[in-house]
């Protein structure tokens, strides 16, 4: 299920990356790109205000796209509106912002949704949280662990090798006068 993300909402919800820092955009999809291996999912992020705005080569990989909405003609919010809207399987997809208007639109057209707030606290979990550790290892695993690594056979003593003797001591070549 691939995602379609507001990037600024996500990015003010976050408490490691500030909206003032000219590189937040980078430090998102960055973050983005870690999570989308761990959890093998696919996203589109939109950040309002780029110039001239569109599908940024430099920043997009295979697995997260990114686009800028056009300074003074779009953002983010129209352009996730758009997408979904010409989406034929908008129900395989996740829209995540802070904007109820946006997450209404989305719903109505069958996307699941998500608020920035709870995407932003799944990003900065981190990838041990997601998987719980058994706090024992019952007997039965035990067992069959046993049985995969047996312990070899004692088998006989091997014979010990000699120790090598050192090498004859030679007297210093003579030095003829």
């Amino acid at each position: 299920m691939p995602f379609l993300i507001d990037g600024h909402n996500v990015i003010a919800a976050l408490r490691d990356i500030d909206l003032d820092d000219p590189d937040d955009e980078a430090k998102l999809v960055m973050k983005l790109r870690a999570w989308s291996s761990r959890v093998q999912r696919k996203a589109i992020v939109v950040f309002d205000g780029g110039l001239p705005g569109g599908f940024s080569r430099t920043m997009s990989t295979a697995d997260i796209g990114v686009v800028f909405a056009a300074r003074y003609h779009t953002n983010a919010d129209r352009i996730i509106d758009e997408r979904l809207r010409n989406l034929p399987d908008a129900p395989n997809w996740t829209v995540v912002s802070s904007d109820h208007e946006v997450l209404d639109r989305a719903r109505a057209k069958g996307a699941r949704t998500v608020t920035a707030q709870e995407f932003a606290a799944a990003l900065e979990r981190s990838p041990a949280q997601d998987k719980p550790k058994p706090d024992a290892i019952s007997a039965a695993e035990v067992d069959d662990w046993l049985q995969i690594f047996q312990e070899p056979e004692p088998g006989p003593e091997p014979e010990p090798h000699p120790t090598p003797l050192p090498p004859p001591a030679t007297s210093p070549p003579s030095v003829a006068a």
